[in-house]
């Protein structure tokens, strides 16, 4: 009996490269994970992508392998199959697309009549077909689904489906300006809402204001405990971060009329200290009538939603 067919997916972040095996109903097989080296040369980088390429190409479930899809930190190229990560400076017009392609086990997998093609998407864009397939953005006709971790990710969901749009950007809500005269982004832009609203941009603005952590924890899950627990700090932090979001999904929902936002990643799993100030602030920026009172929910694939994103970008 011939194997189901599978699809080999990778999530390129900031912080994490994941990899795992995903079957037609979106289930993970053989999941992997391992740090970015995100300020090393970029061909370090590559070589945990290649890692965890071998991991996956050693299961005995390889064979049934009939595409690899990429979910990347962006922004990324698809006519060229490039990438370049705000936060993996290595990676600049990176030939990503080829460089997976030429891996071995990759390349020894080429099926009868073609070679085993190779998917590409912005990781933002790898969330919403993930949530938009198996997740809280499913029936949703327009929806922005946002990844809110090392940076801030999005993508869209235009008349039931998911529009990347030419380069494969759309939807790059990370680096739309929400703060005019705000700090200046590696981006080459300024006021960016992920310098706003990010992990990493909520925990550097509680540490200026003058929160400290209990231990030697200084990422913004420890600024969340302590945000839960009452810190005046912390809360204001999650409160900036929180007005940000508000003032950019604001704008999107304005622009193309949106059914309902899903937001995901690693600060979404404050719960009620982000989602609780986000409310308000829609209230106040959210006020035409064809977008007041969004949709507003939590993700439902968590930390897997860049892979099932991979998947489906296969399908």
């Amino acid at each position: 009996m011939p194997l189901a067919p599978l699809f080999a997916a990778v999530d390129i972040g900031g912080t994490k490269i994941a990899g795992a095996l995903v079957d037609g109903d979106g289930r993970l097989r053989h999941r992997l994970q391992l740090p970015t080296p995100a300020t090393a040369p970029g061909t370090a980088v590559l070589a945990v992508v290649h890692q965890v390429l071998d991991r996956l190409s050693a299961t005995p479930d390889w064979a049934a392998v009939t595409a690899v899809g990429i979910g990347s930190a962006g922004p990324v190229d698809l006519a060229g199959g490039t990438v370049s990560p705000v936060n993996i400076p290595g990676w600049r017009d990176f030939p990503l697309v080829a460089e997976v392609a030429g891996h071995p086990a990759v390349a020894a997998r080429a099926l009868p009549t073609r070679a085993l093609p190779v998917r590409l998407a912005g990781d933002g864009v790898a969330m919403a077909a993930a949530e938009h397939w198996q997740g809280a953005a499913r029936g949703a006709a327009n929806a922005l689904c946002l990844v809110v971790s090392t940076g801030v990710g999005a993508g869209l969901v235009l008349d039931g489906a998911v529009r990347p749009g030419p380069s494969g950007n759309a939807g790059h809500l990370g680096h739309i300006t929400v703060e005019l005269d705000g700090e200046p982004c590696p981006c080459g832009s300024r006021g960016c809402l992920e310098g706003l609203a990010s992990g990493t941009a909520i925990a550097r603005r509680a540490l200026t204001e003058g929160w400290r952590p209990d231990g030697d924890d200084r990422t913004a899950r420890a600024v969340a405990a302590s945000a839960a627990a009452g810190d005046r700090v912390a809360l204001a932090s999650f409160d900036r971060a929180a007005q940000a979001l508000a003032a950019g999904i604001a704008a999107t929902a304005a622009l193309v009329d949106l059914d309902r936002v899903v937001i995901g990643g690693g600060v979404a799993t404050a719960g009620s200290v982000l989602f609780t100030p986000l409310a308000h602030h829609l209230e106040r920026y959210a006020a035409l009538s064809y977008i007041r009172g969004l949709d507003v929910r939590r993700a439902e694939l968590g930390t897997d939603a860049g892979l099932i994103g991979a998947a489906a970008l296969c399908r």
